[in-house]
């Protein structure tokens, strides 16, 4: 079983991925904009250029994400809750490099720091928008 989380962005998905490509060390093997979709696929001409499927490989796992707007997704533009996506590493060098990556520009909402159960452990909102928790594996400092 391969279990994928997917992130859905009002029309930022694109940059999105490419700013996780470089932040993670991942690829983008997929990115199908809307403007390509069967020509019966009712879609406005200001959505041709938004991603309607897009995949990010990072070593053996990956996450989905697509482009929705409100009247797809109607809470879309609100803050998102009760999910992060999480990142486990055994290097505490590594779990600190991604956290560093995905904050730029968002918001800090524990330090990357020891902790009771980590080495290493921080959590943070992107600047997209997505939560984020990065957790270093081991022994507690």
């Amino acid at each position: 079983m391969l279990i994928v989380p997917s992130l859905s962005f009002n029309g930022q998905c694109r940059e999105a991925f490419e700013f996780y490509a470089r932040a993670l060390g991942g690829e983008i093997t997929a990115a199908f904009p809307y403007g390509e979709g069967p020509s019966d696929m009712p879609v406005g001409p200001q959505y041709k250029d938004w991603l309607m499927h897009a995949w990010l490989q990072i070593g053996d796992q990956a996450i989905m994400g697509a482009d929705m707007d409100k009247d797809w997704a109607p809470n879309i533009d609100k803050p998102k809750n009760g999910f992060d996506v999480a990142l486990h590493s055994d290097d505490v060098e590594q779990a600190r490099g991604w956290f560093e990556a995905l904050s730029e520009g968002g918001t800090v909402i524990m330090p990357f720091q020891a902790t009771f159960w980590s080495p290493g452990f921080g959590s943070l909102i992107d600047r997209f928008g997505i939560p984020w928790m990065v957790n270093t594996q081991g022994q507690p400092a």
